[in-house]
């Protein structure tokens, strides 16, 4: 049976624990990012550049150019994994994680436009073909509509490339992640990317283990949030003697690994800066525990995109971006709170920073406050 506690955790528990996991209570000055990027099960990567921002908040002294050269190195790759979308892995986790999200992206292709227009095209056939194609070299995607479409002309020609990149484990292949460099994905199998098989069979169990070590304490409906998948309360219960177990004030139980332990609630926390699409505001099925229901909309109301964030006493309390025109570059922050002097000097002095390694070329940089919102 799992160890039981009579603790119950609030918000602000569960939030000092997530961002200490997170490495968002301080700077690593001890771990690489390949050593981050498995810590965290991989960073998400809808947009190419987000990890070099979540790395750089995570890690002291980083430099873009080291995750540049895992890319190029081939040690991290970019592909679709958790919730189908892409997310920035290590070459190893890249090969024991796709199998295990295999079955979530085969129900999620079912629910897409797409499915309907490969009607009698047999699933092993076009995988075939798209693997045999991808052998030659990497393709974009209509490469790959180009070449497959004439083999099945009665199937939507898009609807075949959705397909195989759905169902044979690709990969984005460099420029496309290199921070500066524009394009478009163009894509190899996982396999022949880097040489090697996936893993015959992998642990889910291990990965839970990993999700709680990285996001925890959680629900198992914040696992299956996390990952996409279903069914897992089989394999929290599978597990029962590593993990601990709370509840948070609404009464849900949330498990944690037996020897994973939580800082004070009281911590006091620096204002930080979150890379969009963080997996920081993605990884659980209650937000509470780093953002507060009114400002969802304002960061992830719009076409799924993920807004860049930002945290005062840990909490999600406004957006920022990037602006770059001319040869200058500004970091436009836009408050959902009235922000006290202390947090809005860390943030100058942390956004100044954050311009030198996003925009080092720029002429001017500049850190600029808009009024509250929300």
């Amino acid at each position: 049976m799992e160890r039981m506690t009579n603790d119950v955790l609030g918000a602000r528990a569960l939030n000092r624990a997530l961002l200490e996991r997170q490495l968002l209570l301080n700077r690593s000055g001890s771990l690489t990012a390949l050593e981050v990027i498995e810590r965290l099960v991989g960073m998400q990567s809808q947009a190419p550049g987000a990890p070099y921002v979540g790395l750089w908040t995570r890690l002291d002294g980083f430099a873009f150019e080291e995750l540049a050269r895992l890319t190029r190195e081939r040690e991290v790759v970019r592909m679709v994994l958790m919730r189908g979308t892409v997310h920035l892995v290590s070459a190893a986790d890249a090969l024991r994680l796709r199998p295990l999200i295999q079955p979530m992206l085969d129900k999620q292709f079912r629910g897409t436009p797409s499915a309907p227009g490969l009607t009698g095209v047999a699933r092993e056939e076009l995988v075939a073909a798209g693997r045999k194609l991808l052998a030659r070299g990497a393709l974009s995607p209509a490469e790959l509509r180009a070449e497959l479409g004439p083999q099945w002309p009665d199937a939507d020609p898009g609807a075949l490339v959705d397909a195989v990149r759905l169902w044979a484990p690709l990969v984005q292949v460099p420029p496309r992640g290199l921070w500066g460099k524009s394009g478009g994905p163009r894509y190899a199998t996982v396999e022949d990317w880097l040489g090697r098989p996936m893993e015959a069979e992998p642990s889910l169990d291990a990965v839970v283990l990993r999700y709680l070590a990285a996001f925890g304490p959680a629900t198992v409906a914040d696992i299956q949030k996390w990952c996409g998948l279903t069914g897992l309360r089989e394999v929290v219960e599978r597990l029962g003697p590593g993990l601990r177990r709370y509840r948070d004030e609404s009464g849900r139980e949330l498990y944690d690994p037996a020897d994973a332990s939580l800082p004070d609630p009281g911590l006091p926390v620096p204002a930080r800066f979150v890379a969009d699409f963080d997996n920081l505001l993605l990884s659980h099925a209650d937000r509470a525990r780093i953002l507060a229901d009114e400002y969802r909309v304002p960061v992830m109301g719009v076409n799924g995109i993920v807004r860049g964030t930002i945290l005062v006493d840990g909490f999600v309390a406004g957006i920022w971006k990037v602006e770059r025109a001319r040869g200058a570059a500004a970091l436009r922050v836009t408050p959902f709170v009235r922000l006290g002097a202390a947090d809005r000097e860390t943030l100058e002095a942390e956004g100044a920073r954050l311009l030198t390694v996003t925009d080092p070329a720029a002429g001017e940089r500049d850190v600029r406050f808009e009024p509250v919102t929300v």
